[in-house]
This record gives structure tokens, sequence and C-alpha cells, in this order.
């Protein structure tokens, strides 16, 4: 099985009730990870790399490696460009095999937004050149800050669902992703922001603008909507890091009561980064510390790769929905 777009996952996703989990991956252990999580739980996913991961493993290693997942699982895996920032980034992903891309414009004005997210779009899905590539456009920016995505909190800006069907229509784009209050990072909220638990003393973060995602929706009946800066900060892994050395403090993600119930509405991609982060370093950090004597790295990034396969198969089952949907 060849790598695949999004056309039809999210066509499925969207009515079956679920969405795809898009995993964020940088080196070989987390492609595995991802991959051996959802091939044991008969789920399609999508594997995507940022530009900071393009820079760090190298664009030709990366899209090799989920080609060697593709060959080793069988599974359904779409190869996405996660915030790309211009046509040429996104240009030279499509040329390099990419199935699907990212244009983020939504730092610029509406206008320019929508002249920058056509051009990729009319690129992408020229077939003379290479076959289709799916794209997926932005409206609203989401604070926080996870690799070329910096956004201060409080010049965040919510998705207005009076623009979003101006914007499909005149771009072209196969999806959407829009903010409706989740946040980039390990620290997606201030704590004056959130309330805290009498009980754990864990801080508890507002609920997402739902009310945003339903009109959206409303407006694009049918049309696949995405959700970045969903990951929810496993406290276990916290915890863990931080008995092991680690200072992670009022780190803080996004209900996984709150993505499952989007799941079940229009939303076809969710965007899991940061949690695949912190299981690694759970993991490896806990290692270190349990068996000073080791110096291989099979070992303590293999009990990494664990953990990050752990959370995996949680998403998939209890937040996303998507087992058994190949």
């Amino acid at each position: 099985m060849p790598l695949v777009n999004t056309i039809e996952m999210f066509k499925k996703a969207y009515d079956g009730g679920y969405a795809i989990g898009a995993f964020n991956c940088n080196n070989m252990e987390i492609v595995q990870a991802i991959t051996e999580a959802a091939k044991e739980c008969n789920s399609p996913v999508i594997l995507q790399c940022s530009k900071g991961a393009r820079n760090y493993a190298k664009a030709g290693y990366l899209k090799h490696l989920v080609e060697a997942a593709v060959e080793d699982t069988g599974i359904p895996i779409v190869l996405h460009l996660d915030h790309g920032d211009t046509f040429e980034l996104c240009k030279d992903c499509i040329d390099g095999g990419f199935t699907s891309v990212m244009i983020d414009a939504s730092s610029k004005s509406f206008e320019e937004n929508i002249a920058l997210t056509k051009k990729v779009v009319e690129y992408a899905h020229d077939t003379s050149k290479h076959p289709y590539v799916t794209v997926e456009a932005e409206l609203g920016t989401l604070a926080g800050i996870e690799d070329e995505v910096k956004v201060e909190h409080g010049n965040e800006s919510y998705t207005r669902p009076e623009d979003v069907e101006e914007f499909v229509k005149r771009t072209g784009c196969d999806s959407l992703a829009i903010a409706i209050g989740t946040s980039h990072g390990a620290y997606k909220f201030k704590p004056e922001q959130c309330t805290r638990d009498p009980k754990t003393g864990i801080l508890l973060p507002p609920p997402l603008r739902f009310d945003i995602l339903e009109e959206v929706s409303k407006r694009l009946p049918g049309f696949p909507i995405v959700l970045h800066g969903s990951s929810s900060v496993n406290q276990e892994y916290v915890k863990i890091i931080n008995e092991h050395g680690g200072k992670l403090v009022d780190a803080v993600g996004v209900p996984e009561e709150q993505l499952r119930h989007a799941a079940q509405l229009s939303v076809c991609k969710i965007n899991i980064d940061s949690d695949l982060r912190l299981a690694m370093t759970a993991g490896i950090r806990q290692h270190f510390e349990e068996h000073p004597d080791h110096f291989d790295p099979r070992q303590y990034v293999g009990q990494g790769r664990e953990y990050v396969k752990a959370i995996v198969k949680h998403k998939i089952i209890d937040v996303l929905g998507s087992n058994d949907k190949i």
C-alpha cells in the first residue's frame, strides 16, 4: 500500500463520528511507536513533520522512515507537512512525495491568507505534475510555542465563522484548521486563565468554544475541520518527569473529553505533538535514574518509544475513536 492523501480518510471519519490522529514525528523511534500503535489498533494515521523536524532529521530520512512504516504495517498512512509557512516549503514537500501539506498563513490578513493558500492549492492539486496532494489551511491563530509556531498568549484570535465559507470557496482547500481555544505546547494556558481543582491541585483549563465549531459546521456541512494544539499534557508523564529531575510546573493541556466530543462532530483531524514529547522524555528520564549504569541508546530511547506507543494507543481508542476503522 502506498502513502495516501486525506480525502477518503476524512470522509470516513466525518461520516463515522471519529477523528484521525495527526502525530508529529522527528525520528525513527517516534515513527515506529506511532505506527505500531496504529497497526495494533487497526487505525489509519497521519504522520506529520514540521519545518523544524525536517531541519532536524532531514526530509529524505523522514520520508523513507515513513515509507518503511507503510511497508511494515500495511495500514493507511498520510505523510503531512505541519505548519508550512511558505509556498516554497509546501512545494518542496509536494515534490518530495508528501501526500498532504498545511499552508499556515493565519498570521496574515484575510486576503493575503487566501492568496497564499490558493497558490499552494493550485500546485498541490495539479495532477499533471504529481499525484493529487491535499491541502490544509488555517483561519484564526492559536497561542503557544511549538517548533515554528510562536504566538504570545493574548495575541491569539478565534476563527470567525462568517469567514469560513468565502475562504474555502476562494482557496479550494481540502480541510480547515480553526481556532476554538486549543493552544500549542505543554503550557497551553496561563495559570490565571484556569481554575485549580481543590482536591488534586491540577489546573483546569477554560472550555473549548464549541459554539464556534458548531457554527462553522453549519456553514460548511460535510467539510473536514482540524484542531491544532490538542495535546492533553498527560499528568502521569508530567509526574514521572518531575520525579526524575524535571521541572514542569503548571503544564496543562486540553481535556480529553472535550477532544472526544469534537471528534464526534465535524473535526476529522486532531494534532498531537507535546504528549508524545512528554512520553518520550518521561521514559528516558525514568530509565536514566533507574539504570545509571546503562549507556546504550537502544535501552533508554527504547523505553521512551514504549511510552510513546502507549499514549498513542490511548489516544486512538479513548479520544479519537479511530480504532477498528480500516
